[in-house]
């Protein structure tokens, strides 16, 4: 059974699955987080949703580069959760499937790409009490206690 965080399920609307990719990025007792400016500013893990014919870890390489400007290696899964949300950004009803992977920030290319984006580096236990939702934070909690 997949876990499931956040907000209960709107009665009378349609959900359509989305799967995405996200990661915990520790470096040096602090955590690389992005922080999205809309359609609320908020703290999240870097990740996104798995685009047709994309394999989840290429996911996590772009999506990571895209919200951070940041390289990482070496990735490894650590689980899954479920949330169910609107997201107004593409109007969309959505039950996402998260799937969270640990990996290790490598090396700065430049700023991120993603319009709205700032990367910002955190402790790991501020990151557990100011990510947005639930589902990260228990994966950060778990990791780093």
């Amino acid at each position: 059974m997949i876990r499931r965080f956040g907000e209960s399920v709107v009665a009378g609307k349609r959900y359509q699955v989305r799967a995405g990719v996200y990661a915990v990025l520790p470096l040096g007792g602090n955590l690389l987080l992005t922080h999205q400016v809309a359609p609320t500013p908020e703290f999240q893990l870097p990740g996104g949703g798995i685009d047709p014919g994309e394999s989840p870890l290429h996911t996590l390489h772009r999506e990571v580069m895209e919200e951070t400007g940041w390289k990482i290696a070496t990735p490894r899964k650590l689980g899954v959760f479920r949330r169910f949300t609107h997201m107004p950004e593409y109007d969309l009803w959505a039950e996402k499937l998260c799937h969270i992977y640990t990996a290790r920030p490598v090396r700065a290319l430049g700023p991120p790409t993603e319009q709205g984006h700032t990367a910002v580096w955190m402790g790991t236990q501020e990151a557990a009490h100011r990510l947005a939702n639930e589902g990260d934070q228990y994966f950060v909690r778990r990791l780093f206690g």
